[in-house]
């Protein structure tokens, strides 16, 4: 999944968190929000929203709001590598005597990158997951996921013109 995918998956941000950076098959598909998806800036404030009506302590929701923020960042600083090593497969694809061990040392890099960035974001679901008691957690997935099933049923926009492809070529 890619940047595009992981706005979607911020929406149901303490739900799938782990998914935000399991791989990237949409990165080939555009921007993020380009097929509907909210985009991380719209879905934070969001989740923050839902924090702040589903969380009863307000200090604990501030600090479970804080934590959100956190995986935001984590989510951007991982689609910003996940793009450099897309960047890196593109240009060595172009290279016709490119060896596969070239594009393999890339690909070891890329999913490294992935899991830590998915063990961070796995820590600090299991960090709000402590602080909030079982009815919180219910209530707080099944607004997510009630917010996420609105946001799919928009109409996909944003499409790209006509003979432009994002895809990088591989």
């Amino acid at each position: 999944m890619n940047h595009v995918n992981h706005a979607k998956v911020l929406l149901v941000l303490l739900s799938l968190m782990l998914l935000t950076t399991a791989g990237c098959s949409g990165y080939h598909q555009g921007r993020p929000g380009s097929h509907g998806e909210p985009t991380i800036q719209e879905v934070v404030p969001e989740v923050k929203q839902l924090v702040e009506q589903n969380v009863k302590d307000p200090e604990k929701a501030t600090q479970v709001q804080a934590m959100v923020q956190d995986i935001a960042k984590e989510v951007r600083k991982s689609n910003q590598e996940v793009r450099g090593f897309h960047e890196q497969l593109a240009s060595l694809n172009a290279d016709y005597n490119a060896k596969p061990d070239q594009f393999l040392k890339i690909l070891d890099g890329l999913n490294n990158t992935r899991m830590e960035s998915a063990m961070k974001i796995l820590t600090m679901r299991f960090k709000i997951k402590e602080m909030l008691t079982a009815e919180e957690w219910k209530n707080l997935n099944d607004a997510m996921i009630k917010v996420r099933q609105e946001h799919e049923k928009k109409p996909p926009g944003g499409a790209m013109p006509h003979g432009t492809s994002s895809s990088p070529g591989y």
